[in-house]
């Protein structure tokens, strides 16, 4: 039977069979190089005598027959020292988009994305190149690596609290709760953040199947809305210690609620409670004054030392810490009722406080006045025009 022709056809030149020959005879080759000038010897189509089949060369050499193709292959294509030598190519591949077209690609996917569309998808980005004509032709692959490289993420979107620049307002608001961070641990005077948050009730029209060997746990996309609840929540993040209320509404007759229960039950020793919370418009004494008698609310007031935040400075509330890992940890789920959703928050409330687990505040006055140095006012003088007018002449 005749054997069907290779696609690596090995013929060695009489030049190069005797370099093999005189290599196997000097016996001081490297191993790898003898075998491999043996196999290249037994599949030389210019063998005078019969060559053999690469299932052949494999079993007789104790190998694969694609290690076998591996050396015809790299025989044909880069020559015999590398077929002996089995040296690693780091050819380099030609860029599949040059200076010009990455910077058209890098400017296209910081741009709007298209009427109709949510985001740019590297799909998307490749049909415009090749719309726009700045190539003819691209993979999304080749997309993806370059947006890879320059650390483009065109698909995401970062929701942040963007703060005015040049805000005096901002400023003194942050510095001034920048400062209250620094103070040290004291009993007499706890640092307490407050801030509050809300949950969706949603109840289950039918009951989830429980896991089962092999099969995950399975409950029905449908549901019915339950109403929302708000959740007020303070934190001690020197201490460990926090606090969690959840109610049906959120009014200042709630905030103040809370506050009293704040100063009178969890905090009935201390001398000042230093309280740094958002600047709501609930979050004021004149809640307290609204809720209850004024004695009652002065004697609240005296023990408080209020910080509020600055508007879109809510980052600054150490409580939106606790509220995260609240919503992460016990609310990403579905919760029915009012009394299910406070036995959940109280029991994550306990196993959090008997952890004991603080916060550990690094940002400070001095980091904000280099990294945020576009938020203070500019205090550089402007050049006064030159007064117009008649001036009086002396002689």
């Amino acid at each position: 039977m005749r054997e069907r022709p290779h696609k690596y056809e090995v013929a060695l030149s009489e030049e190069q069979r005797f370099l093999l020959q005189q290599l196997l005879a000097g016996g001081k080759a490297p191993v790898r190089q003898q075998a491999h000038a043996r196999i290249l010897l037994k599949i030389d189509r210019n063998a005078s005598g019969p060559r053999w089949t690469d299932e052949q060369v494999a079993e007789a050499f104790e190998m694969s027959r694609y290690t076998v193709i591996r050396i015809r292959e790299r025989f044909v294509n880069h020559g015999l020292d590398d077929a002996l030598n089995h040296r690693l190519h780091t050819q380099r591949r030609a860029q599949a988009l040059d200076g010009e077209q990455e910077a058209h690609l890098i400017a296209l996917s910081c741009s709007p994305c298209p009427t109709g569309q949510a985001r740019w998808s590297l799909r998307l980005l490749a049909n415009r190149l090749v719309e726009l004509g700045y190539v003819e032709q691209v993979s999304h692959e080749t997309v993806r690596k370059t947006l890879k490289k320059n650390e483009l993420k065109p698909w995401l979107k970062q929701c942040w609290c963007i703060p005015p620049e040049a805000s005096a307002a901002f400023v003194w608001r942050m510095e001034d709760v920048l400062e209250v961070y620094t103070r040290p641990y004291d009993p007499r005077f706890p640092q307490v953040c407050m801030d509050e948050s809300a949950k969706q009730l949603l109840q289950d029209k039918r009951e989830p199947l429980p896991m089962q060997p092999g099969q995950p746990e399975r409950v029905d996309y449908t549901f019915e809305a339950a109403g929302m609840r708000k959740i007020f929540l303070a934190c001690e993040p020197l201490a460990g210690k926090r606090f969690v209320n959840v109610t049906e509404r959120r009014t200042s007759e709630d905030w103040a609620q809370f506050i009293r229960e704040l100063v009178d039950v969890e905090y009935p020793d201390a001398e000042k409670i230093v309280l740094v919370m958002d600047n709501l418009s609930t979050h004021t004494p004149s809640a307290l004054y609204q809720t209850f008698p004024p004695t009652e609310a002065r004697r609240i007031l005296r023990t408080l030392e209020i910080h509020d935040t600055p508007v879109h400075g809510s980052w600054l509330n150490m409580a939106e810490i606790e509220l995260s890992a609240l919503a992460r940890q016990c609310l990403s789920r579905r919760i029915g009722t009012q009394e299910e959703l406070e036995r959940e928050v109280h029991a994550w409330q306990q196993n959090r406080n008997e952890e004991a687990i603080t916060v550990n505040w690094r940002f400070t006055t001095a980091d904000a006045r280099i990294k945020l140095k576009r938020l203070y006012p500019s205090l550089e003088k402007k050049k006064s025009p030159s007064p117009t007018g008649n001036v009086a002449k002396h002689d």
